[in-house]
């Protein structure tokens, strides 16, 4: 099974590219800032609509508020869970019922973001990702097909995305983002575009009301919820004093903000989570031979909280820990896209993650 240092070694090969500071799109007050000093500059765009660009013309509209955290340009992220049952209910005659331990899930992610055009009516920005989900089963080799490849190979994810701001005047804007991911347990050498891209599509329109609140309406194209469907979309970013704050992209993720201090963030809220795997059989189904791919989709709910802090100028931690609730893990026959095979069901665990990111010097955001 991959070793941390490995992932770490395979991160670093794909974002090698990047800078190593980032600049950053600033955030100018339109008024007064509030009293105590929170970090005056907001988040960038993330996995979610509510991290979006911003500007430096204090004239044009952006989703973001005063009191959001450092924009981050690289990230290095880890995960584990405690462990937790699953019991497998075949839908098919090609496989069984089972019962199992799962005694750790893992995932190592490395994002990077790039500014690539920044003029005062159109921002924009690229970002890659590479993430690796590992299963460790309590009992190996468990002698369950669908086991033994989640333990083998593991599920991987590489993807790229442009994020898009289109300022239209000192109150209205149009955020967009377009993201292609390759999903599933492929290998360098049996990697078929076709088979593993999987592409999401959001767009909201929005109203900034003044330097500390923003919102706006939208849908969004993707696998939040397991399966690729079009859901709504509610921004809704608000600084509502000196140290409290919301953060939101309705109903995929909702945090409430707490500025400790200029250094120093919590956050409480939840997030939905949801990811569509291809997995391909290295042997042969004994019943359906022809049975040789199938697609995992994955949907889970985080009750999370989550602090972050200043270790140096350019340098943030971040702690993470919450219980998850997984909604589904079901295998599909990826032939139609509509047989369920396997109706997974994973006990709901805690789990704990720490994150490493790379911010804009302080002396690039005062420029």
């Amino acid at each position: 099974m991959t070793s941390i240092s490995t992932f770490l070694r395979r991160g670093g090969q794909i974002l090698g590219l990047l800078a190593f500071f980032l600049p950053a799109f600033d955030t100018q007050a339109q008024v007064r800032p509030p009293r105590t000093r929170v970090y005056p500059r907001p988040a960038p765009p993330t996995d979610s609509l509510t991290d979006a660009l911003v500007g430096k013309e204090k004239e044009f509209a952006n989703p973001s508020v005063l009191g959001q955290g450092p924009s981050k340009g690289l990230i290095f992220h880890y995960e584990r869970t405690a462990a937790f049952d699953i019991t497998s209910d075949s839908k098919s005659n090609d496989f069984t019922d089972r019962r199992g331990t799962v005694s750790n899930n893992d995932r190592f992610i490395v994002k990077g973001y790039v500014p690539v055009w920044n003029r005062p009516h159109l921002k924009m920005v690229v970002g890659v990702n590479y993430e690796r989900e590992e299963f460790e089963f309590k009992d190996r080799p468990t002698g369950y097909t669908l086991y033994d490849e989640l333990e083998e190979k593991g599920l991987k994810t590489l993807g790229t995305q442009l994020v898009v701001l289109r300022p239209i005047d000192e109150r209205n804007f149009v955020l967009g983002r377009v993201k292609g991911e390759l999903n599933g347990d492929y290998t360098s050498s049996a990697l078929r575009l076709k088979d593993y891209l999987r592409m999401s599509y959001e767009l909201v329109y929005g109203w900034k009301k003044s330097p500390t609140f923003s919102w706006g309406i939208g849908a969004q194209l993707g696998y939040t919820f397991g399966r690729r469907s079009i859901y709504p979309a509610i921004l809704y970013n608000r600084t509502w004093s000196d140290h409290w704050g919301v953060e939101a992209l309705f109903p995929a993720r909702v945090l409430v903000r707490h500025n400790a201090s200029a250094k120093s963030l919590l956050f409480a809220g939840y997030e939905v989570n949801g990811l569509s795997y291809i997995l391909k059989f290295r042997e042969t189904l004994p019943i359906d031979p022809t049975l040789t791919t199938v697609e995992l989709r994955e949907t889970e709910l985080k009750f999370r909280g989550r602090w972050e802090h200043e270790i140096y100028d350019f340098l943030w931690f971040g702690a993470e820990g919450g219980y998850r609730y997984n909604n589904s893990f079901d295998v599909f026959d990826r032939r139609n896209g509509r047989t369920k095979v396997i109706d997974n069901k994973l006990a709901g665990t805690p789990y704990f993650s720490l994150e490493l990111f790379i911010v804009p010097p302080r002396r690039f955001l005062k420029q």
